[in-house]
């Protein structure tokens, strides 16, 4: 008896492709996106270019001014505006009277004290 091996090894064989399921494709897509979604946000908060301090900052010399019967905040915006604050232009004070004193409206009540600019 003869015993040599033949070319072929007995007991190999060859490896299967690898096959995902539906489930597995999924798994895979949202790992992805999972994945690209942090690299995203991580980029993003570290291009964040806030140059912040804890130092307040010098506020604007302001003046108190109470709101009388039947005055709006376009009234006193005219006002200003005619005495040179905001350029001239009214929507402008308007806009830094409503951020200055924190209105969310331009509604103002009689007897209301505003903070205005000072004017020079």
């Amino acid at each position: 008896m003869d015993t040599t091996l033949s070319a072929r090894t007995v007991g190999a064989v060859s490896p299967a492709p690898v096959r995902l399921t539906r489930r597995g494709r999924l798994v895979v897509f949202v790992g992805s996106l999972l994945l690209v979604l942090g690299v995203v946000l991580g980029l993003g908060l570290s291009l964040d270019t806030s140059s912040a301090t804890r130092d307040a900052g010098t506020p604007p010399p302001t003046e108190v001014v109470t709101v009388g019967t039947g005055e709006t905040l376009w009234d006193i915006a005219a006002d200003l505006a005619g005495r040179g604050v905001g350029d001239g232009d009214v929507r402008v004070v308007v806009q830094d009277l409503e951020e200055l004193n924190g209105l969310d409206s331009a509604m103002l009540l009689a007897g209301q004290d505003l903070r205005v600019p000072l004017v020079d």
